[in-house]
């Protein structure tokens, strides 16, 4: 018995939403026009365009922007820095957003970019539960969290042809290992792809 090794148990996949059912939320799914409204959409955006941890973007502070270069500066695990780009859509959201912030009555008082109606940063729990209710309104998969907005941006990206190390250093991996789990979502796409449409699928 000593001799037999156990079996190895899969890795399980990491989930994460659709390309259409994004495009549906972030283009034709009404926020509503109030401050909770705005931040909730913005908050969607930056974890879907970024592939940010939850805590990174509820303690992103308004120094760590650079709009000229667009591109935001996140400390992740273990104090690792890395540079994220900004696409010029959401360099210009957030710049709309810090301008109504600035003018709204004590909503600049916090230095974190994303604030409640009090101008306060906001709360871990608030986040999670903001971007559950959001994706419930375009995907029926189980898991609707940060996290999972964090797999779609990695599993997309892969989808597109980016490149490995690319992917690595834009998520703060440490090593290769865990973003080549993303490469196992981009094979299953492909055989979906592939199943479908050959005439021998």
């Amino acid at each position: 018995m000593v001799g037999i090794n156990s079996p190895k148990s899969g890795k399980r996949l990491p989930v994460y939403v659709e390309e259409k059912d994004l495009q549906l939320l972030q283009d034709h799914v009404e926020f509503p026009d109030n401050w909770l409204g705005k931040t909730d959409r913005l908050l969607i955006r930056m974890f879907y365009n970024t592939g940010v941890r939850l805590t990174e973007l509820v303690t992103l502070k308004n120094s760590q922007l650079d709009m000229a270069a667009a591109s935001i500066r996140v400390l992740g695990k273990g104090n690792k820095e890395r540079i994220i780009p900004l696409s010029a859509s959401l360099v210009e959201e957030i710049g709309h957003y810090q301008r109504e912030k600035q003018s709204g009555s004590g909503l600049n008082a916090s230095e974190t970019l994303l604030v409640n109606e009090r101008g306060k940063a906001l709360y871990v729990k608030y986040a999670y539960l903001a971007v559950k209710k959001w994706l419930s309104r375009v995907t029926t998969i189980d898991k609707k969290s940060p996290h999972v907005l964090r797999h779609s941006f990695a599993t997309h990206l892969m989808n597109h042809g980016a490149d490995l190390n690319a992917v690595k250093e834009l998520l703060g991996h440490s090593s290769l290992a865990a973003t080549q789990l993303y490469t196992h979502n981009s094979i299953e796409k492909l055989r979906e792809v592939h199943k479908k449409n050959h005439p021998r699928g």
